[in-house]
């Protein structure tokens, strides 16, 4: 039977070269090479879609926070949230992207590449999800470039694309979004004590107590937050509760409630601080707790 062995191999290999002539004509046609990273950022495949970056923007790419790299997608397909992506080919020839969620479906076109030594612009015309009427449609032209004998995202229109440069920019304005979102957090957090405080006539020990429950709310789940600041963690924010006193029972017992950065100067620069008579402070701490001494904040 060694003949069927070599033959069941022989198949094999050429199932392997067929794969791979596949796989290099794709790799060569820049309009396949888009159509996966249009594809790669609906279905908001982060790994995925770096693979399609320049090597200095690949790099970028990876240190950046995961609420930043899923920003960058989302952009790319005008949705706010992941979608399930389809691709065919339309009557005219030309590739279609569609990326489906279930509030709405965006439509890509794309055009005939122009190819220019190693730049290939491609047409890219986007349906606009926001636009019910008349179904107009965006129309930008996209940069590959060939590295290492692969097409690669270059710009997006006139665009540039920096990711070295975006990815600072970004990062200030994701400090700032989560920096407030802390300071709401932890204003939500006392509510939701306060609340607690009321129902059960005593504080919660810890912060899980405030979580969602999967039947009837009670004092081990009372349903007052949600599961993610109930864990303690939010929007690139660690959050502390103690309990001041000897216990937890009765109108008397205080409590303080901080918010650290989970990644300094990348998630938040600030360390905020709600003392045991409920006033919020904010200081710059290196990613350390907050104290009494820190500026008082509105």
């Amino acid at each position: 039977m060694a003949w069927y062995r070599w033959a069941f191999v022989a198949l094999l290999l050429a199932f392997a070269a067929r794969y791979a002539a596949a796989q290099g004509e794709r790799s060569n046609d820049p309009a396949a090479v888009l159509r996966d990273i249009l594809t790669a950022s609906c279905s908001q495949d982060s790994k995925r879609f770096g693979t399609f970056l320049t090597a200095r923007n690949q790099k970028a790419f990876a240190t950046m926070t995961s609420a930043a790299q899923s920003t960058f997608l989302k952009r790319f397909v005008l949705l706010d949230q992941a979608g399930t992506p389809r691709s065919e080919t339309d009557h005219s020839g030309y590739l279609v992207v569609d990326c489906v969620t279930p509030s709405v479906t965006t439509q890509l076109q794309i055009g005939k590449p122009e190819i220019r030594d190693n730049i290939a612009y491609l047409p890219l015309s986007v349906s606009d999800p926001g636009d019910t009427t008349n179904g107009t449609s965006r129309h930008v032209v996209m940069g590959l470039v060939r590295e290492d004998n692969q097409w690669k995202l270059l710009s997006l229109g006139l665009l540039l694309l920096d990711l070295p440069t975006l990815a600072e920019e970004w990062d200030r304005a994701e400090i700032q979004n989560n920096e407030k979102s802390a300071i709401a957090s932890i204003k939500e957090l006392a509510a939701a004590i306060e609340k607690y405080r009321v129902t059960y006539t005593r504080l919660p020990e810890t912060l899980a107590e405030l979580g969602p429950s999967k039947g009837e709310p009670g004092s081990d789940r009372a349903t007052l937050v949600a599961s993610d600041l109930a864990a303690g963690r939010k929007d690139g924010y660690l959050f502390r509760y103690v309990i001041v006193g000897a216990n937890d029972v009765g109108a008397p017992a205080i409590y303080e409630l901080a918010a650290i950065p989970l990644e300094y100067g990348r998630t938040g620069n600030h360390s905020f601080f709600r003392d045991g008579t409920g006033v919020l402070h904010a200081g710059d701490h290196q990613g350390a707790v907050g104290t009494l001494k820190d500026p008082a904040i509105e």
